[in-house]
């Protein structure tokens, strides 16, 4: 099974930019183009938050329809930019109340879609219901290989202003997933950049966007902005014993050339 993952793809309304500089629609246009060229189809889509810059419909409609060449089987979350209520609109199937977070299994996988969004806030948080909740979805069919999707990372980054908007509650969380060996692969967005590390005993990594960047700076005093570091998504793999994970670049470039 191949999974791309896409995530903080920040679509605004059409003929806008975010941040009054970035053309979030063009970019995800062409990481739209260099899926659709990969060699082999991914099987699946997850998109792991911040979707929209705002969370209106208008921005949900733009973004369905510059998705809509792919085709594919896709599985959201909400970000800290998105809407509850926004995103259960474009995508039908969503729980209809309460967190947006749900099991679904996709042969050979099962897949937990954790709901990490404190409305109005850049945080993330993993409360004792939402916690509660996690327990039970990864009991409740233990042998099954299992991806959980979240937005916020739940560990630290170095990258001091992102980890100040970070996840709370992800001690408690990383409890739980130790305790369940199924969890093969937890995949996160919000950081804007690839970064990869162990948590409760499992891989647990970032994405980077398709649109802009969160530069690697570990100073203190960090600037809090972003760059145009080459865009990119993810794949990922299952090959029955385990995942194995491609960072791709958004573009199209010169080659292949025999050695």
């Amino acid at each position: 099974m191949l999974i791309a993952q896409v995530t903080d793809t920040h679509i605004v309304a059409p003929g806008r930019l975010a941040n009054g500089r970035v053309d979030t629609a063009a970019m995800l246009r062409a990481c739209v183009d260099s899926v659709q060229a990969l060699s082999v189809a991914p099987d699946l889509l997850v998109l792991t938050g911040d979707l929209v810059d705002a969370g209106s419909a208008d921005e949900y409609a733009h973004l369905k329809s510059l998705l809509a060449p792919l085709s594919l089987p896709t599985l959201v979350i909400a970000g800290n930019h998105d809407s509850r209520d926004g995103l259960r609109a474009a995508f039908p199937g969503l729980p209809s109340s309460g967190f947006v977070h749900y099991v679904r299994d996709e042969d050979p996988l099962r897949f937990v879609a954790l709901d990490t969004l404190v409305p109005g806030e850049a945080r993330g948080e993993l409360c004792a219901a939402r916690l509660e909740w996690l327990e039970a979805a990864l009991a409740s069919e233990p042998e099954r290989p299992t991806v959980v999707l979240m937005h916020h990372p739940p560990f630290v980054t170095g990258i001091k202003f992102m980890d100040e908007m970070g996840l709370t509650g992800r001690e408690a969380f990383a409890a739980i997933v130790a305790r369940h060996p199924q969890v093969q692969l937890i995949l996160c967005g919000h950081l804007h950049r690839p970064i990869h590390t162990l948590v409760g005993g499992r891989r647990a990594l970032t994405c980077p966007s398709p649109a802009h960047q969160i530069p690697l700076d570990l100073r203190d005093d960090a600037f809090e902005g972003f760059n145009f570091e080459p865009p990119g998504f993810m794949l990922h793999r299952w090959t029955g014993d385990g995942f194995v994970t491609h960072q791709q670049p958004i573009g199209i470039f010169a080659g292949p050339f025999p050695f």
